[in-house]
């Protein structure tokens, strides 16, 4: 276990630098090499434990015996609950573990070469970049990845379809302001971006003025300028197209009571 027992990383960049090294070498064990990590963690062995060295190879040994060690030592037994266990859930629980000493070891440099408030944030954020060595097992860091990407995508294009116009599912011409989506209560045209995926649900509880049916989103609606309801463009009759050319609409309730003496 020399791989990095007299390597002593005195400034944020190299424990971040060797926290890196480790994780990799553990990562390594988890999956490429885990055949090999898999036979070497016999139950019938000792309490045995998986290191991970700055540069970037592993080893699965028996625990440090000076007291207390001069490092942080891993988990103790994982070979232990390997049978017990069906393999991808044996090699989750190893990786957790992997997790929290990959982060004891570092924030024991950050204590032990005095690291102030700003420079144990700084390793921390620098080390959350990363994916966890759970997640890169798992499979669950690429999922991020592309539900990140899907997101960014989806957040793109509605900040061009969504400025005052009838949504891109809408078939015909785009009209303008108040003859697309239902707005929330008291809504601002600068709300936040962030905000924006909260609309949708928010609008399923505004109600049709004639037939009392939600909004739903691949519908056209219309808001009558005087009573402020929301319609349903095929309850008053009134298409994308045609609405477009309206510069004040007034719902039929409302020009019924105009047009009384």
């Amino acid at each position: 276990m020399d791989g990095g027992a007299n390597y002593n990383p005195r400034t944020v960049e190299e424990v971040f630098r060797d926290f890196k090294g480790r994780r990799a070498g553990m990562i390594k064990a988890l999956t490429t090499d885990v055949d090999e990590f898999y036979q070497q963690c016999d139950p019938e062995k000792d309490n045995l434990c998986l290191y991970g060295f700055p540069n970037e190879q592993w080893e699965v040994n028996l625990p440090a015996e000076e007291v207390p060690p001069e490092l942080p030592e891993p988990a103790l037994g994982i070979n232990f609950a390997r049978d017990g266990m069906q393999e991808k859930d044996w090699l989750s629980l190893v990786a957790v573990h992997s997790d929290a000493w990959l982060l004891a070891v570092g924030f024991y440099f950050g204590a032990r070469f005095g690291f102030d408030k700003a420079d144990r944030k700084r390793l921390f954020n620098m080390i959350n970049e990363l994916p966890t060595i759970f997640e890169v097992v798992t499979g669950t860091a690429k999922k991020q990845v592309k539900e990140k990407s899907a997101v960014s995508n989806h957040s793109s294009n509605k900040s061009k379809s969504n400025s005052k116009v009838v949504p891109q599912q809408l078939r015909g011409p785009e009209p303008q302001g108040k003859y697309s989506k239902p707005p929330q209560k008291d809504e601002d045209e600068g709300l936040e971006e962030e905000e924006e995926g909260e609309e949708e649900d928010e609008h399923g509880e505004t109600l049709c003025g004639a037939c009392g049916e939600n909004y739903a989103s691949d519908e056209f609606w219309i808001c009558c300028d005087i009573c402020e309801k929301w319609f349903h463009g095929k309850c008053v009759k009134i298409t994308p197209a045609r609405a477009e050319h309206i510069k004040q609409y007034k719902c039929p309730s409302c020009s019924n009571k105009r047009s009384r003496p």
